[in-house]
């Protein structure tokens, strides 16, 4: 399948992704769409991951078993990847004032349009790639718990480029999830937050779990809200339903004691999990690439529990 390239963003996509060049391209003038399907199965079901137009390329839906576990509603709520930056503030630190992200802005709401603007996609058999230049989450002007925007213009000069692939070696419950953030030249900023992924899932994954690597046991977590040390897992109460989220690159360093992260938002009727990686430096953080590799385990809770064990087995 060839590469499909928003032509008007060609040269920005060249700037940043020069990888990307050695593949066929397909130039168009029209839109890209970013509707695409990929599908593997996984024991007694298929695990199928699809991206909408409607969010710039971002996952809307991951379904395995007749059941849905991304509750998509606004711009926000997806199987996606952000970033905030302090650009440079003396204000404390707030992640939605300069927050670039893949699927929209908040101004997007439960439109059918993103202000996210994809580069690129390819969609072949389990596995998905996609370039997007990722909108700021608020608009210029507007104000997140009273603190103003720092970005002056909707739509940033980031890119993220996310590598999806259902399986990996005999896990066939495991989504091998590679995402690459580049950072423009032009900004300064001394502290730089990836939630390299999150996921926001029905309220029915009401269990939250940490799954401690020393015993291979999950072990019931509070709500927090926010992030500790250990992988996280969502799950239905009976456990027949089930994600969880590990990284072979965490923790960052500095941050030993945080990185997965766990959420609900009881008035949303809707849960979160996330993995979140942190760049601090005085000087400023180096412009470029910042690359993060995790594994989302799906199935029930026993299959995800198994997953993660075997992932960790791996890693050390």
């Amino acid at each position: 399948m060839l590469l499909k390239l928003n032509k008007s963003l060609f040269l920005l996509f060249c700037w940043s992704s020069p990888t990307y060049l050695s593949l066929p391209l397909l130039f168009s003038d029209t839109p890209l769409s970013g509707n695409a399907v990929i599908r593997r199965q996984t024991g007694k079901s298929e695990i199928v991951i699809k991206t909408t137009n409607r969010l710039a390329g971002a996952i809307d839906s991951l379904t395995w078993n007749g059941k849905e576990f991304i509750n998509s509603f606004d711009h926000g709520r997806q199987l996606q990847s952000a970033a905030s930056f302090d650009f440079r503030s003396t204000d404390p630190y707030w992640a939605e004032r300069y927050n670039p992200t893949e699927a929209g802005s908040r101004s997007d709401g439960a439109g059918k349009t993103s202000s996210s603007k994809l580069i690129s996609l390819r969609a072949q058999g389990a596995e998905l790639q996609t370039t997007t230049r990722m909108a700021f989450w608020l608009a210029p002007g507007q104000k997140s718990s009273g603190r103003l925007a720092l970005n002056d213009k909707p739509l940033s000069n980031h890119l993220i480029s996310k590598r999806v692939r259902i399986g990996y070696k005999k896990l066939d419950n495991v989504i091998d999830y590679q995402v690459t953030f580049t950072v423009p030249k032009n900004e300064q900023h001394a502290y730089a937050q990836f939630e390299a992924l999150t996921g926001y899932m029905p309220e029915d994954f009401e269990i939250f779990w940490a799954f401690h690597p020393a015993t291979g046991k999950l072990e019931p977590l509070s709500d927090g809200p926010g992030e500790q040390k250990f992988p996280v897992v969502l799950s239905t109460k009976d456990g027949q339903y089930a994600m969880g989220i590990f990284s072979p690159d965490q923790p960052s360093k500095g941050y030993e004691h945080a990185g997965y992260g766990r959420f609900r938002f009881k008035a949303a009727k809707v849960v979160k999990w996330n993995c979140a990686f942190r760049v601090r430096n005085r000087q400023g953080i180096k412009p470029g690439e910042y690359s993060f590799r995790m594994f989302v385990a799906v199935g029930t809770r026993e299959d995800v529990r198994r997953a993660l064990a075997s992932l960790v087995r791996e890693k050390s």
